[in-house]
Order: structure tokens, then sequence, then C-alpha cells
């Protein structure tokens, strides 16, 4: 699962780098993805959105075991 979830974040890596933020995966656990946004993203007013319409949105598409992404 580990492996699945850091395989699609890196996918949404260089989207997120182009505004010199990143994220970082920090575990999986019942239905939730917790990652830690990094860079810029960390006092960015709409890394929410991009937690949200971006990597979640992706992440359960690709992982059915995925049903939210929460950010520490």
């Amino acid at each position: 699962m580990n492996e699945q979830i850091e395989k699609t974040l890196e996918e949404i890596r260089p989207l997120i780098a182009q505004h010199l933020g990143d994220i970082e995966f920090v575990k999986f656990e019942n239905g939730t993805v917790y990652v830690k946004m990094l860079g810029t993203c960390t006092h960015c007013p709409l890394s929410s959105l991009t937690l949200k319409a971006g990597v979640e949105e992706l992440l359960r598409q690709k992982i059915k075991e995925v049903e939210r992404v929460e950010a520490v």
C-alpha cells in the first residue's frame, strides 16, 4: 500500500514543485493517507484546496482503499 501511495505522489510532485512546494507521505491508517506539506505549501492558503481537490482525488481514483487525505 505504501508503495502505491508513494508512486502516486510522485505524479503530483512536479506540479507542486512548480510552486516551490513538496509533499511527503507520513503514513496510511484506516483509509486515511497522512501527508506533510513542505516548502511554500506550508503556509499557502490554497494548500488545503491542493490537498483535497488534487492529491486526495488522484489517490482515491488510483487506490480504492484510500478514503481521504489529511495534512499533519
